[in-house]
């Protein structure tokens, strides 16, 4: 069942030595056209990374060495208002992208294209993980693939035949993340801390990288500090300027 594909993902960090061919990856960025587009605009590209230097300066520039030298295929996942530009131009009209609107649209847009290609990967047998490290130096990474205006990286993604098979990390329980009618925050006082033991008991255990922690502690750390402050200034220079 699809149900349980999706609740079977994890992440997957070490590959076999077995390329994905043009052609399988061409299927699976067609089923990822399948998702939900806002207004159909389908405000996404991506960059099938085949090139090994490149994929050698990716894996610099991201911080990520182990995923991008070893996985099957590299894919760049962009925000794309340039192939709208083309399009307005054939009716001699031109288009602002730069509100803040557009920028969402882009991002959500490209989010679910990602998703569904995420979906048809895992559905195949193939293993992927998400790198939000192109993030790290959006600029180099945009030169390095030729980037235009109106295009933004923001995310990459890994895909291939695992070479391991990592445990499924436990979600928040369903009741912390829906609502009825009305958002309850009262109902948090007792599901993270019964959450906060679940995941602890879930680093102690797991297979591999084992830590003592807890979910709530790791997200108060990861959120007391501004991170990637650079991307408002890099964005406005794709002319993205949140007007």
């Amino acid at each position: 069942m699809v149900i349980d594909l999706l609740t079977s993902h994890a992440s997957v960090r070490k590959y076999k030595d077995i390329p994905l061919s043009k052609e399988d990856v061409q299927e699976l960025v067609s089923a990822g056209q399948h998702a939900a587009s806002s207004h159909f605009v389908q405000a996404y590209s991506v960059i099938h990374v085949t090139d090994q230097d490149k994929r050698e300066q990716l894996a610099k520039l991201a911080s990520n060495k182990s995923q991008f030298l070893s996985a099957g295929a590299v894919l760049v996942f962009c925000a794309d208002y340039a192939r709208l530009e083309k399009a307005a131009a054939l009716h001699n009209r031109k288009i602002d992208y730069s509100h803040a609107e557009n920028m969402l649209v882009g991002a959500i847009d490209v989010a679910l294209f990602a998703q569904n290609v995420a979906i048809a990967a895992e559905s195949k047998g193939y293993g992927i993980c998400y790198i939000g490290g192109i993030r790290n130096a959006p600029a180099e990474i945009s030169d390095l693939l030729g980037l235009p205006d109106g295009v933004a990286p923001m995310f990459a993604m890994s895909i291939g035949v695992p070479n391991e098979a990592n445990e499924v990390k436990p979600r928040l329980p369903v009741e912390a993340i829906l609502h009825e009618n009305s958002y309850d925050t009262a109902k948090y006082d007792d599901l993270l801390p019964a959450y906060d033991q679940t995941m602890h008991d879930y680093y102690l255990n797991r297979g591999s990288n084992q830590k003592d922690t807890a979910w709530s502690i790791q997200m108060a750390d990861f959120l007391a500090e501004p991170r990637r402050t650079h991307m408002k200034e890099f964005l406005a220079k794709r002319g993205f300027t949140f007007k």
